[in-house]
């Protein structure tokens, strides 16, 4: 589920000469507010600094997309939006050019991504939300892949564990609203493949298999009370126990895991992280995944005996 970091057309510089109006400084140099129409279709509107774009501005590319923020010597960088010809966006902080800090990014399909940015990529904290489905993914991703421990939400369940190459593996947990929690883990298994396909050299496909090991009863979280103070202690005593920390238990519940885009040349606005989105719809849609129902083999506890 990479971003795939989605190549934009290049903005040209301003030593393309193009068409300008607008403020110069003594030496002639763009400086101030200008408009400028470029030799390949663009326009620029907004500040400039000896010549380069740089302060708060709207870049129009001639496919139809367009940047509306901030630039640092024709670069962007700092907050802005960046919209492609497909309709998705992406809204955040920028560094030289990519996507690099905190911001969310829309997808065509109605996916988002909200979380950390690194060099184009999604990389650290961060949800990605599914909208075929109504799961959503939150937890850690490395250079575009969903990495380390992380929390997978379903509308009625949630899997609980650590993910590896998008695929969830080693020990975990499905908790289920009804009250339990089916403890196993994710084993990797190939793929079976027929006899023609075996006479082939062909990479092995590997798929997670999932095992039960025990069923038990959901594990409430139980906040620890302070110790009663004496009544000669003053105000605040008929204060409930551990209020001032109630907001945080959002913080404490969530998964010690929560969860960047340039103008380069070769491929369309947004091409790329498109078809990563309608990617990533799928990606979660495994025998024991698929449409957040959760199936067992045979020789494990089946779905109706968990529930009665």
């Amino acid at each position: 589920m990479s971003d795939l970091g989605s190549e934009e057309l290049e903005e040209e510089g301003e030593n393309d000469l193009g068409e300008y109006e607008g403020e110069r400084n003594g030496a002639g140099e763009r400086h101030g507010h200008g408009k400028a129409r470029l030799p390949n279709g663009d326009t620029y509107e907004g500040k400039y600094e000896h010549g380069k774009r740089h302060g708060q501005g709207t870049y129009k590319f001639r496919s139809g997309a367009r940047y509306v923020g901030e630039y640092v010597k024709n670069k962007k960088h700092g907050q802005g939006t960046f919209i492609y010809p497909d309709g998705s966006r992406y809204e955040g902080e920028w560094a030289d050019d990519l996507r690099h800090g905190h911001g969310v990014y829309y997808y065509v399909n109605g996916d988002s991504y909200t979380g950390e940015w690194f060099a184009h990529q999604r990389h650290g904290q961060g949800t990605y939300f599914y909208a075929e489905t109504g799961s959503k993914y939150v937890g850690t991703w490395v250079n575009g892949q969903q990495k380390g421990t992380a929390e997978l939400i379903h509308l009625n369940h949630r899997y609980q564990g650590k993910f590896l190459n998008k695929n969830p593996v080693g020990p975990g947990k499905y908790v289920f609203d009804i009250g339990c929690e089916q403890h196993g883990e994710y084993r990797l298994t190939d793929v079976e493949r027929g006899e023609e396909e075996e006479e082939e050299e062909t990479l092995v496909t590997v798929v997670p298999k999932w095992k039960v090991t025990k069923i038990t009863e959901l594990a409430l979280w139980t906040p620890t009370l302070p110790q009663e103070q004496p009544a000669a202690d003053g105000p605040g005593q008929g204060e409930a126990p551990g209020a001032e920390g109630g907001g945080e238990l959002a913080e404490e519940i969530r998964p010690l895991t929560d969860v960047s885009e340039g103008e380069l040349d070769s491929v369309q606005p947004g091409e790329e992280d498109g078809d990563a989105s309608r990617e990533d719809g799928a990606e979660f849609r495994y025998d024991s995944l698929d449409q957040g129902n959760v199936s067992f083999e045979e020789e494990e506890v089946r779905q109706p005996e968990l529930l009665d």
